[in-house]
């Protein structure tokens, strides 16, 4: 870097490849790319949640979307913090696996604001965009179901990604114990001033208007949903984060 350049943060983001995915006794990856998903926290996550009747999880193996799927509320990567905050640090993640949560109520209604998405997955997905998967990912599907009417409504949709934020905090607790020499792809970025350039300012217009129409800042984890704070609490005021935050994942869509 320039002798002018002011380095203000570091961020090291080191992803881990999984190429496949199967069921197993717990929910586990090991450095060869092998990761297994249980089923045996569902019972206590919906006996947890009032408004959550049934949650069903599948594996969908890549070129296997030819599928129905309900309406699709996020798709969240697989990362955890290991050293420092959102933003700077260390950053530990998955490639080749991701989740989706998919919601519907009792009654059949998409658990949806403008628009739903439900349908053959294969139409419904757009695959190799940013924040989706590609061609040769996994995706772990996470559809819950509530209660009848809950889901347009901020305590449904909140109680589905609780829900699938404590069931990911399983393999992020493993991802964080991960030997960071052993990843598969290492990448550095750096939020810098440069004295005397131009400085410029991203936009960002994200959900708030209300309902279940929403989005999170500020989570404990990238990605994540505990912890943190949702816009329209914030009485949807502006807020300022930097590049890194937003590489690292501090944006959680609620829709």
């Amino acid at each position: 870097m320039s002798e002018k350049t002011i380095d203000l943060r570091r961020l090291v983001v080191k992803a881990f490849h999984m190429t496949d995915v199967e069921w197993g006794e717990e929910n586990d990856f090991d450095y060869d790319g092998h990761m297994t998903v249980s089923k045996d926290m569902i019972d206590s996550l919906v006996a947890k949640e009032p408004l959550i009747e049934k949650i069903d999880i599948q594996i969908i193996p890549p070129g296997e979307h030819d599928r129905y799927t309900e309406t699709i509320m996020d798709i969240v990567p697989i990362s955890v913090k290991v050293l420092g905050n959102l933003g700077d640090g260390v950053t530990h993640t998955v490639t080749g696996a991701y989740f989706i949560l998919t919601g519907v109520d009792t009654v059949g209604k998409p658990t949806h604001e403008f628009g739903s998405s439900e349908g053959n997955l294969k139409e419904q997905l757009t695959l190799n965009r940013p924040g989706t998967p590609g061609d040769d990912d996994y995706i772990i599907s996470f559809d819950v179901t509530l209660a009848a009417g809950k889901g347009q409504e901020r305590p449904g949709p909140t109680a589905a990604h609780r829900a699938l934020d404590e069931f990911m905090q399983t393999f992020r607790e493993k991802l964080k114990s991960m030997d960071g020499n052993r990843a598969t792809e290492r990448h550095e970025f750096h939020d810098v001033i440069r004295p005397g350039a131009k400085r410029i300012v991203v936009i960002k217009q994200v959900a708030g208007q209300g309902a279940m129409y929403d989005m999170q800042l500020f989570p404990n984890e990238p990605g994540g949903f505990t912890g943190g704070k949702s816009i329209i609490d914030m009485g949807n005021m502006p807020v300022i984060v930097t590049p890194n935050e937003y590489r690292d994942g501090i944006l959680r869509s609620m829709q």
